[in-house]
């Protein structure tokens, strides 16, 4: 049997002595699965995804991702772990406004010591993938929601991390960048991404996961395979 991507075992949460955020959570996620987790606000599910990314660390329990336990990892080791493994979705983009396009992209490749040649043709490569060359100079603050997601899609992607972790994705969209959002999502799956995102928006998870994660109250209240995301099947 191959080994999970991830793999969280009996993970508790606690912020300041307060009820756990997740509680006894054990979880797997294999190699090239689409799951999007939900719940409702305060479930645990972003906690989830900020353990999974190395954002945050378990009050008891372990955290493993591709055969590392991330949850020992100091800030430093954290940090590469990040670079080299994880790509992060944010629901509001966390796009630089003062850089081009360009610039946005290339950037964790930059952080991780990639020559300027390997990194040039991989945001090159990743902005004609993604329908955004065309606004490879422009600055973010001139483009559309849609089109600034494919921009944070993109550098998340830059160093072909194992995982892309997606916070609320298409929250911030309009209906139309939304859909754009989710057929860029089961494109991604079909060309072998592991995807974790956390959404409200089941619509979205009916379109773009192969499985859902319901939270609630901090445990897991329900885990079901769904068929091939949509897009993935054409």
């Amino acid at each position: 049997m191959a080994t999970p991507l991830i793999e969280l075992d009996a993970v508790t949460r606690r912020y300041d002595g307060g009820p756990p955020a997740l509680d006894e959570v054990s979880l797997t996620v294999d190699h090239g699965e689409a799951v999007a987790v939900l719940g409702p606000s305060g479930s645990g599910k972003s906690t989830l995804l900020n353990l999974v990314a190395g954002l945050d660390r378990p009050t008891s329990g372990t955290v493993t991702v591709d055969g590392t336990r991330i949850d020992t990892l100091g800030e430093a080791a954290s940090a590469r772990y990040r670079r080299a493994s994880v790509g992060l979705v944010f629901q509001f983009f966390n796009l630089l406004d003062d850089l081009t396009v360009f610039d946005n992209v290339v950037l964790p490749a930059q952080l991780a010591g990639a020559s300027r040649a390997e990194t040039t043709r991989r945001a090159n490569d990743l902005l004609g993938a993604l329908g955004i060359d065309r606004h490879a100079r422009a600055y973010p603050g001139r483009l559309s929601g849609g089109e600034r997601q494919r921009v944070a899609v993109a550098r998340a992607l830059m160093n072909r991390p194992a995982l892309l972790l997606a916070d609320e994705p298409t929250g911030a969209l309009d209906t139309a960048s939304g859909a754009d959002v989710r057929r860029l999502l089961t494109d991604l799956y079909a060309d072998g991404q592991t995807i974790v995102l956390v959404t409200h928006d089941r619509t979205l998870a009916a379109e773009c996961a192969t499985r859902t994660v319901e939270v609630v109250d901090g445990r897991i209240a329900s885990d079901v395979a769904l068929a091939t995301p949509r897009a993935a099947r054409r």
